[in-house]
């Protein structure tokens, strides 16, 4: 099939946007990366009949459209084209998906103070959001302008923080423009990043009890938007959600965390067939990049220098989409480990009866003992987990479990 619409930008790798308009109805929709020398040629030359745009050409295809929509003109920002006997017009969506995220989190900005971190196409878009809903203050936050993140902390009224940069999208995830603890007022936080699902922002903000929103729901409602610009019609408003939903449930990560011995490997490779996902065992890979087997690596060089291989392996895992991954028994006693996995998975703690644990070959089941093992851990497995699922019937009813939970939660 030939593609009539698609996505324009720099570094198009880590999109979900094709699954998105898939499920908005057009299936005729690719990625095309385009370094900025050749953008004009690019636009003059590409038989695309509409395009979305995005980082870093929202404001430099401006000049080049025949025709702008208000909002476009206003704001200085394009995100969609849309091909015209005259040539593009251009059009901004991320307005209305910006409005959908800020409903989405229960945020009224109203009166409100608000700091934006980047001064892009974004960036400007979400300030006239905010703006036109009653903001009090809207503070656009650039590295090297007056509101820097140098001097954040006069900003400590701000109720709302917005990032609108890439930092900390795949692959640097685990960066963030800035931290919360110059908010103290915040209560709303938003990360226009969809991949990771959980910035490191997005994570300080979890931990700070703070509602956030990703901007996955944002994607898929300037999606909708675009649909509409391209196809001239308007698409079913419940069809945000639907795309959103299930980009989530093919990218995210789910993820198993347990005792040493209560089923992992065994339910993660059964998941893994019936999501159709690859399955990775995180000892099984430190394994084959160390040489040697957790056991022999305890026994070698020590418990700590074991964690710290297996913190390096997390790492790499967590960072990764669309997987099934099975933890080792004691990743959770390193307090880091929790938002390596959860960046980008939903985890599920695997219980099963202490009498069923096997302890052959497991050092520290041997020396310290189930019931010891556990009693230290349990709490910091509730803590690591989004959900529980118990394994002490057959691996099939124990799936099924874990399967009706992933299906809730998106």
């Amino acid at each position: 099939m030939t593609n009539r619409f698609g996505l324009l930008g720099e570094h198009l790798g880590h999109s979900f946007f094709p699954q998105i308009h898939a499920v908005l109805g057009s299936l005729d929709y690719g990625l095309y990366e385009v370094e900025p020398e050749k953008l004009t040629e690019f636009l003059e030359t590409t038989p695309l009949l509409g395009m979305n745009v995005t980082i870093p050409y929202k404001k430099a295809v401006v000049p080049l459209c025949a025709a702008l929509s208000p909002a476009a003109r206003r704001i200085g920002s394009v995100n969609t084209l849309r091909r015209t006997p005259q040539g593009w017009y251009g059009d901004n969506t991320d307005y209305a998906g910006f409005r959908y995220m800020l409903s989405s989190v229960g945020f009224d900005p109203k009166g409100k103070k608000a700091v934006v971190f980047g001064t892009g196409g974004a960036g400007v878009t979400v300030c006239a959001v905010l703006r036109d809903l009653g903001a009090a203050e809207v503070i656009s936050v650039s590295r090297t302008g007056p509101e820097n993140y140098g001097n954040l902390d006069r900003h400590r009224d701000a109720e709302l923080v917005v990032n609108a940069t890439p930092v900390g999208m795949y692959p640097e995830n685990g960066r963030a423009a800035a931290g919360l603890g110059s908010f103290p007022r915040c209560r709303a936080v938003l990360d226009l990043i969809y991949n990771p699902a959980r910035t490191a922002l997005l994570l300080e903000a979890e931990e700070l009890g703070i509602p956030f929103r990703n901007g996955l729901g944002m994607l898929a409602a300037q999606a909708h938007g675009s649909e509409k610009v391209f196809l001239d019609k308007t698409l079913p408003g419940e069809l945000i959600e639907k795309a959103a939903g299930s980009v989530g449930k093919t990218t995210e990560n789910l993820i198993l965390i347990g005792m040493p011995g209560c089923g992992k490997t065994r339910l993660g490779k059964l998941l893994a067939k019936a999501l159709d996902r690859p399955f990775l065992d995180a000892d099984a890979v430190l394994t084959r990049e160390a040489g040697r087997s957790p056991a022999e690596i305890i026994r070698q060089d020590g418990e700590a220098a074991f964690r710290d291989m297996e913190t390096r392996v997390l790492a790499e895992l967590g960072k990764g989409s669309g997987t099934v991954i099975a933890t080792g028994g004691g990743c959770v006693v390193r307090p880091e480990n929790r938002n390596l996995l959860r960046q980008n998975g939903r985890v599920f703690w695997v219980r099963r009866e202490l009498a069923r644990l096997p302890v052959s070959d497991r050092p520290l089941s041997q020396s310290i003992g189930p019931e010891e093992l556990y009693r230290r851990r349990k709490d910091l497995y509730a803590a690591f987990a989004d959900h529980q699922a118990e394994n002490n019937g057959s691996p099939e009813a124990a799936v099924k479990e874990i399967l009706e939970q992933w299906e809730k939660s998106f």
